[in-house]
């Protein structure tokens, strides 16, 4: 038995208008096919490429441990220089991924290789920001702190890609005051004996290859694992729905200030017992027992 997904909707370009009358006013993802074949990037962006712009740098590191009361708010796990970090994805597949690395303030020049599409959203400028993964790594499924409009470029390889909008939070053993489900659930090969609420989610699935854009609606759930060695540029858009918004608000100012201090005072504990939540009010709200 597999998740219940349907492929996200293809085109090959799009305007401005039909983007946002076909999927941003539905909240409906599209992956755009062919939108960015005129930028410098489109031909020069691979891990070479990156190796020889940005070797120098020394890059933060995440692989998928779970998470550990100790660890901070997007607390890196390692350090390397990109030069060493690429070859390490070329030559052996690895679990540490780039995630969330500001590519204007790293390495400018990037900035000359591509320029920021008008979807009809107004794109945040100054977060373009870069993920680097080896072959079989992934992340855990998430969403983003903000609930922000997320068009995600990606380059170099193939990357399988799995969403839910939130109207499915109470299907995915979603953790308390975090942005993430049980750490311990592989979205890519699901145990339906052990996590049985899955059944009742319905989401997308595609593969990116280069070139391609996947718009990811206003807080979506997303699920990435890279089948080869690549990388993507997410650029993002504040959150428009009024409801999401407030939630953006309240994560950012309220949830992730309360989580780390409940970190700090039972240590430990506080993962635990939140882990345990996860399964008890998501089995609560499917009619689950035993």
């Amino acid at each position: 038995m597999a998740l219940n997904l349907q492929e996200i909707p293809r085109v090959k370009t799009i305007t401005k208008e039909a983007f946002m009358a076909e999927y941003f006013t539905p909240q409906k993802p599209v992956v755009i096919e062919r939108y960015i074949e005129d930028w410098p990037a489109y031909k020069k962006w691979n891990l070479d490429y990156m190796k020889e712009v940005a070797g120098h740098k020394t890059v933060p590191l995440y692989d998928d441990r779970p998470v550990d009361y100790k660890d901070g708010f997007n607390e890196p796990h390692a350090k390397m220089k990109m030069r060493d970090y690429v070859d390490l994805l070329k030559n052996q597949p690895t679990r540490y991924r780039i995630f969330l690395w500001n590519v204007l303030k790293e390495v400018p020049e990037l900035q000359k290789d591509f320029s920021f599409p008008d979807f009809g959203l107004r794109l945040m400028k100054g977060l373009p920001m870069l993920f680097f993964g080896g072959r079989d790594s992934y992340t855990f499924m998430h969403y983003d702190i903000d609930l922000a409009n997320i068009f995600h470029f990606h380059f170099e390889g193939t990357k399988e890609c799995i969403l839910f909008d939130q109207k499915q939070n109470d299907a995915l053993y979603k953790i308390p005051y975090s942005l993430i489900t049980r750490e311990d659930i592989d979205f890519h090969n699901p145990d339906f004996e052990k996590w049985p609420a899955l059944k009742n989610a319905q989401g997308y699935i595609t593969r990116l290859n280069h070139g391609e854009v996947l718009y990811m609606p206003e807080g979506y759930w997303h699920y990435m694992r890279y089948i080869t060695p690549g990388f993507s540029m997410s650029l993002r858009a504040i959150a428009r729905h009024p409801k999401n918004l407030g939630k953006a608000i309240y994560n950012i100012f309220v949830m992730r200030h309360l989580d780390n201090a409940m970190r700090r005072i039972k240590g430990q504990d506080w993962i635990d017992w939140k882990n345990e939540q996860a399964i008890v009010r998501t089995n609560k709200k499917n009619n689950i027992t035993g």
